[in-house]
């Protein structure tokens, strides 16, 4: 079974690997994971001026009296924010919250929990590329495509996921433009995916390391158990480097 719909600027695509008797049940899930994402949307969206995240934006809501839940996610960004060395950045150039750079992560989390409760065991999570997925023994076998950003209807490789590295994240320039906020001013990278345990974990060390540059992309193999490709612009040649510290191999 299989859900698409449109959310947070982007598609998410939901499949469920299960047989037609669970099929209400599948359906009932979809649906949660659907107003869940809306959810998250509505509070968090910086295109909608009746959003608590643009009336924090522009100081017509104070950050300290907006929703426990706004000043969680933004207690977790400013988290990353330190874990990072100022890699990922939860606020604009003019100094303003923007969440977005974590939010979408977060609902897909949300949407591995409420799939996992309502008892399904293979699924996966597709939302503007960000992918997170659940296996069991006899499931499913879910790879990923690494797009080559220089031509996006070729890839450069594959990942296997599968417990624990069940997610993957990529951020770059050849979609939405040099849309990141970068402190390594060479702007070494084109292109970052990290696979890793949880999906919030790879979506803001891509974008660190997309932001932060080389320094960052050691800081972070350092720092946590992931796998990072990054593809480099060096005389107008991509170049694909490597910085593996788990076991998923890029195929």
């Amino acid at each position: 079974m299989r859900r698409v719909f449109a959310t947070m600027g982007t598609v998410a695509s939901i499949r469920l690997d299960t047989d037609e008797r669970a099929g209400v049940v599948a359906a009932r899930a979809l649906d949660a994971v659907a107003d869940e994402f809306a959810h998250l949307d509505g509070e968090f969206s910086r295109y909608r001026q009746d959003s608590p995240a643009s009336m924090v934006a522009d100081g017509r809501l104070p950050l300290t009296r907006a929703s426990v839940e706004h000043r969680d996610v933004y207690a977790e960004a400013i988290g990353w924010r330190n874990g990072t060395g100022g890699a990922f950045e939860p606020h604009r150039a003019d100094g303003s919250v923007d969440l977005t750079g974590i939010v979408k992560a977060i609902a897909i989390e949300r949407a591995g929990e409420v799939l996992h409760a309502a008892g399904f065991g293979d699924w996966c999570v597709n939302v503007g590329g960000d992918i997170l997925v659940a296996s069991t023994a006899s499931g499913h076998t879910w790879e990923a495509g690494i797009a080559d950003p220089g031509d996006r209807a070729a890839l450069i490789g594959s990942v296997r996921l599968d417990a624990p590295r069940r997610a993957i994240a990529t951020s770059g320039t050849s979609e939405r433009g040099d849309h990141v906020w970068r402190s390594d001013p060479t702007s070494a990278y084109r292109q970052v995916t990290v696979v890793a345990d949880n999906i919030v974990t790879a979506d803001v060390l891509s974008t660190a390391v997309l932001a932060g540059g080389p320094d960052t992309l050691w800081r972070v193999v350092d720092q946590w158990d992931v796998d990072v490709v990054t593809i480099a612009t060096v005389d107008s040649a991509v170049r694909v480097t490597a910085a593996r510290t788990g076991t998923t191999p890029l195929r």
